[in-house]
């Protein structure tokens, strides 16, 4: 079953941008003409602006009647997620494991990836209408949730931070843009339905851009320098444990709440994925240039990689166990 897995070349190219920083960070750095900081901004917007032009309508429509299906997994995304995080901080606060366990805070106070949690209830014939809504409902509550966790904690670390200034960059760079686009939905909706996959390349092309600045700035301030080897192996092992933990978890839930087999899977599958896209945009927005962006994001690659490769696993092996009969009503 495993050679049927293929390696995702999405996961490949972002280890070729961090790769790419490493040996040729000129063009990100602090000194740099190419306006990268601009070419970002505006691509985070243009994300945003075609995100709203994608929404559905009818997609949106067709699950709200199940209000305990997606209670739990808007739930699990943005309360039992950071919650699992918050546990451990009074052990990481004033230790040099602080930043590691803010990067971790930043992973759980993420919305639910959209496109592959929606791919691989299908292959699993879970719930798809239930698993469309949910995904598409929380980039949008993410605006809000997201920021709310890390601006409780991030009066208490020490980064040069300016609250005000990050108010107004998720302002004009994520929520006007997301109006803009939905208002704009009647008239370039088909359009953009139509040009889908250009839209989600354009997408992965400013993630992977924001990917190849984040590390380049961070290699130039020798950020990783003071990582020893085992701390990677550690944040590593962290990821997949979270990811176990909260599967788990959300399987019991699902269990408590008696959810039919179709809405057990969408239950699982969407409260444990978590967004490389919307990652790397609220980070750009939350920490701008900061150095320490790379190590922000690091967890949140590793998670990324590690929810594609295993859901991908479990919802083959679910839809081959399944038939027709079980998908949802």
């Amino acid at each position: 079953m495993l050679k049927k897995i293929k390696l995702d070349s999405f996961v490949i190219a972002i280890l070729g941008s961090i790769i790419l920083a490493y040996v040729y960070p000129q063009p990100a750095s602090s000194e740099s003409k190419i306006p990268i900081d601009i070419i970002g901004s505006i691509g985070i917007s243009l994300i945003f602006f075609f995100y709203g032009l994608t929404l559905s309508n009818q997609a949106l429509k067709s699950g709200l009647s199940n209000w305990k299906l997606h209670l739990t997994i808007q739930g699990s995304t943005f309360l039992l997620f950071p919650l699992l995080i918050l546990i451990f901080y009074p052990f990481a606060k004033n230790t040099d494991y602080e930043l590691m366990w803010f990067s971790f805070l930043f992973l759980a106070a993420l919305p639910s990836t959209v496109s592959s949690s929606v791919v691989m209830v299908s292959i699993a014939k879970g719930n798809l209408p239930g698993a469309i809504f949910n995904a598409s409902i929380s980039g949008i509550l993410g605006i809000l949730f997201t920021p709310f966790w890390i601006f409780l904690f991030i009066r208490q670390a020490d980064f040069d931070y300016d609250l005000n200034q990050t108010y107004i960059q998720l302002i004009t760079e994520i929520v006007i843009p997301l109006l803009l686009g939905l208002w704009l939905r009647r008239f370039f909706g088909v359009w953009a339905k139509n040009n889908k996959r250009m839209l989600t390349l354009f997408d992965k092309s400013i993630i992977l851009l924001i990917v190849y600045k984040s590390f380049a700035r961070s290699f130039e301030d020798q950020l990783f320098h003071n990582i020893h080897w085992t701390d990677f192996v550690l944040m590593g092992i962290l990821v997949i444990l979270l990811f176990i933990i909260v599967y788990a978890l959300t399987g019991w839930i699902g269990k408590l709440l008696k959810f039919n087999h179709a809405d057990q899977i969408t239950n699982q599958f969407c409260s444990s994925k978590k967004s490389l896209v919307h990652g790397t945009v609220f980070s750009q927005a939350l920490f701008g240039g900061s150095s320490i962006l790379g190590m922000i994001l690091l967890p949140l690659m590793i998670y990324h990689a590690f929810q594609i490769f295993i859901i991908s696993i479990i919802a083959v092996e679910k839809g081959k166990k399944q038939t027709p009969s079980l998908k949802s009503e």
